[in-house]
């Protein structure tokens, strides 16, 4: 048989056109060299970058996460069985992306944007990259705006603004989640987006946060994202960062969101335990050195937004728990650094019936107070020298000794502050009820009541005012400043409230 020459040439021509082919496919394909709790090591994937999505079989997929000389670690982020060593792995070219848009509203999804809610799909096609550049300083604006949560003592005391990163900090069961909860309540009406992140919670947990929120309306405006305890770590590692993609959407439309994470200790911890998998140099209490980076390259991208960009914000509030009240411990301290301020909620003020227990003396807030409205300011000025004096002077009384009238009444009058501050779980307050009850009690009229009465006073107080004094009422929310004519009707009004409380009781006692 002969051969001709021209047929050579194109038979070469073609197996070095193959051999290419081939040679870049195999760039992107490699093989799984070992597999273990959530964990893949590969071989053989050369053109991957970090944080780029993986494509298992069977639809599982993966995050790299350590690239090494010779091979690559990512974390599964689906059914960790199905994948065995040997498999192929394909690069996708693709970063880890979740679903975004105003179709997630009202909806329970799952870290990966997935809903697990039983409504069906979410028909969006708009996707953000789970890792994204924060706000540079050029587009961000100082906080001017207050971010009311509904509860006295929060929005008197320890003001939260739009934009603002404010830590809630507490052991365990302290109330830390029923203030977030609050707060996602109190935004109805107020064209606020909110999204509660569950980090490593129950699913009861946040099957009862979802009835609540459901129940007050709040789901409306509203996204669970949920990576529950039992879910695996690189899942409890990405959602917060899920959600916040999901909150930078709406800020760039030049909407208002509200962001909590509950909470950041178990992420941390999440990621603390993908590290040591990964054979990363674990550092102070095993977690690694990088984990202060962590959290601040997620909390930096809440801000508020400059009027160029559309104005819009995210407010953080993450949520961290500590063990037997030390906020001094590693990753309390953290997030604290990277916070504008914390609340921090008492177990001994929880157990002593003061809800919600926030310890005034240990709460601070950066920025807020720049965004407080004035007549807020007005009516709150002193309240926490106040109650710091009062703790002072209770502390020594508990000895004893003899006290002046004037240290009797100071503490008398912390007392009457201390239960006027208390407030239901579930009934968030408007702002005008909040400066006419703080009004009150700041000028002394609760003084001569017995405390347990205090609560009650209060409660017929709102309702008198709604009945017979609504122009004040109106002129407090339009107006927010506290003048002299407005000082006087306030006077007034509660004055005459009291004396006819005064002779109901008479009544009541004859």
């Amino acid at each position: 048989m002969e051969i001709k020459a021209n047929e050579i040439s194109s038979l070469i021509k073609k197996e070095i056109q193959d051999f290419n082919k081939s040679t870049e496919y195999s760039k992107n394909l490699g093989t799984v060299v070992e597999v273990g709790d959530g964990i893949a090591i590969i071989y053989g994937l050369q053109d991957v970058i970090l944080g780029e999505l993986l494509q298992f079989k069977d639809d599982v997929f993966g995050m790299v996460m350590n690239l090494e000389e010779d091979s690559l670690s990512a974390v599964l982020l689906g059914e960790a069985n199905k994948v065995k060593e040997g498999d192929t792995v394909k690069g996708t070219g693709k970063v880890m992306t979740v679903p975004v848009g105003e179709a997630m509203l009202g909806r329970v999804v799952d870290a990966l944007g997935r809903p697990i809610d039983g409504k069906g799909e979410i028909k969006t096609t708009t996707r953000y990259a789970i890792e994204r550049k924060a706000p540079s300083i050029i587009s961000r604006e100082s906080v001017n705006s207050p971010l009311e949560t509904g509860i006295k003592c929060i929005d008197a005391l320890i003001p939260i603004g739009k934009g603002q990163r404010e830590l809630i900090i507490g052991d365990r069961q302290s109330g830390k989640t029923a203030i977030a909860v609050d707060t996602i309540i109190n935004q109805k009406g107020k064209n606020v987006i909110c999204i509660y992140v569950a980090i490593g919670q129950k699913n009861s947990s946040v099957a009862a946060i979802f009835d609540k929120l459901n129940t007050f309306g709040a789901m409306d405006y509203s996204i669970i994202l949920n990576a529950s305890a039992s879910e695996l770590s690189p899942l409890l590692y990405i959602a917060p960062f899920a959600g916040m993609s999901m909150a930078e959407y709406f800020m760039e439309q030049g909407k208002d969101v509200l962001i909590v994470f509950d909470d950041l200790s178990k992420h941390a911890i999440a990621y603390r335990a993908l590290s040591l998998l990964l054979k990363r140099s674990p550092g102070r209490e095993a977690y690694p050195g990088d984990i202060f980076y962590l959290h601040s390259r997620l909390l930096e991208r809440a801000a508020k937004l400059n009027k160029k960009l559309g104005g819009g914000s995210i407010t953080a509030l993450p949520i961290i728990e500590t063990l037997a009240g030390d906020i001094s411990a590693y990753i309390p301290t953290n997030v604290i650094s990277i916070t504008d301020g914390q609340i921090f909620l008492s177990t001994d003020l929880f157990n002593a019936g003061q809800r919600p227990a926030v310890d005034v003396g240990l709460s601070v807030s950066r920025v807020g107070s720049n965004a407080q409205y004035r007549i807020m300011k007005q009516v709150s000025s002193s309240m926490k020298m106040e109650i710091a004096n009062y703790n002072e002077l209770a502390s020594f009384a508990q000895f004893g000794s003899d006290i002046d009238k004037k240290t009797k009444d100071t503490i008398k009058h912390g007392e009457i502050l201390c239960e006027a501050l208390k407030q239901d779980q579930y009934s968030p307050y408007t702002s005008e009820r909040e400066v006419i009850e703080i009004y009150a009690v700041k000028n002394r009229f609760l003084d001569d009541l017995e405390n347990k009465d205090v609560p009650e006073f209060l409660e017929n107080l709102w309702e008198y005012m709604n009945n017979f004094y609504k122009n004040i009422i109106d002129e407090i929310k339009e107006k927010k400043v506290l003048n002299d004519e407005l000082e006087s009707e306030l006077n007034k009004a509660i004055t005459v409230f009291k004396k006819e409380q005064e002779i109901k009781n008479k009544w009541v006692k004859v």
